[in-house]
C-alpha cells in the first residue's frame, strides 16, 4: 500500500523504547522492530524525521525525589534524548537505509548540529534524520520539540508512538470506563484539558495544520498502517 504521507514526524515514547524488559533503558529487540519499520517507510518513498522521548532513561527534575534544579534537569532530559537518539540511529543504519542524527545543542563530536536547511535535504534525499536535544532549550518539552520541527521541517503529519492506545478521557490505566477518541480537534484537546500532547504542541500543530496521529508502539507494525492513514489510534487534527 502507497503511504499516505510524503514527509512525516515519527515521535518515539522513550518509555516505549525500553520493551518490556524489567529494569532495561533500551530493548534490543524493540530498537531492531521499530528500526525495520522506519526503514520500511523510506524504501517505500516516505521522508522521515525522528524525535524521540526520554522517559526512559530521565523524567524531569524531581525524578524519584532527586531536587535537581529545573533548567538543569531539562539539560539532563535532553541528553538522554541523544542517548535514544544514538542508538536508534546506529539500528536503522543496521537495515542498510541512511540515517544522521542532528542536535539542538552543539555536541559535534557524536553528531552535527541542527539546521532546517541541511535537514530538509537529507530528508530529500532519502536519508532518515534523527532530531535530538529537543529545541536546545529547558522549559520546552520533547512534544512541543516535535511539533516544532515537525512545521519547521513541512511535515505532513506528525505520527505519535507511544505506550498507550490513543488519547482517552481519563487515565485508561486507572479506570475500566475510560473512554478512548477516534479523533479530536486541537482545541477541544485543550479546553478538555486532555494530556495527549501539551499546550504548546496543540497550538503549534492547531496554528500550522499538522494533524497528529497518537497510537501504541506495542506493536511496532502500527507505525506503517500509521502512516497509510489506515484508523488507529487517535487523531488529532483542525
Amino acid at each position: 500500500m502507497e503511504n499516505r504521507y510524503k514527509r512525516i514526524l515519527l515521535k518515539l515514547s522513550g518509555e516505549a523504547l525500553s520493551g518490556e524488559e524489567n529494569g532495561s533503558v533500551l530493548s534490543g529487540a524493540m530498537l531492531r522492530t521499530v528500526a525495520a519499520e522506519i526503514a520500511k517507510l523510506a524504501s517505500a518513498g516516505t521522508q522521515v524525521a525522528v524525535v524521540i522521548g526520554a522517559g526512559n532513561i530521565w523524567r524531569g527534575a524531581r525524578q524519584k525525589g532527586l531536587n535537581v534544579d529545573r533548567v538543569r534537569g531539562d539539560h539532563m532530559g535532553m541528553l538522554a534524548t541523544l542517548i535514544n537518539s544514538l542508538a536508534m540511529q546506529d539500528y536503522v543504519l543496521k537495515t542498510g537505509t541512511e540515517a544522521r542524527v542532528m542536535s539542538a545543542v552543539q555536541i559535534q563530536q557524536f553528531c552535527e548540529p541542527y539546521s532546517q536547511y541541511k535537514a530538509m535535504e537529507y530528508l530529500e534525499s532519502g536519508k532518515v534524520v534523527i532530531l535530538a536535544c529537543g529545541v536546545g532549550y529547558p522549559y520546552f518539552s520533547t512534544d512541543t520539540g516535535m511539533m516544532l520541527r515537525a512545521a519547521e521541517l513541512k511535515c505532513d503529519a506528525v505520527l505519535s508512538a507511544k505506550n498507550v492506545d490513543g488519547v482517552y478521557d481519563k487515565d485508561p490505566c486507572k479506570y475500566p470506563d475510560a473512554k478512548k477518541f477516534d479523533e479530536l480537534t486541537y482545541s477541544k484537546v485543550l479546553s478538555l484539558g486532555l494530556k495527549a500532547i501539551d499546550a504548546s504542541a496543540a497550538a503549534i500543530g492547531e496554528e500550522c495544520g499538522i494533524p497528529t496521529v497518537l497510537f501504541s508502539l506495542a506493536k511496532p507494525e502500527n507505525i506503517l498502517l500509521a502512516a497509510n492513514g489506515e484508523k488507529i489510534g487517535t487523531v488529532l487534527h483542525n
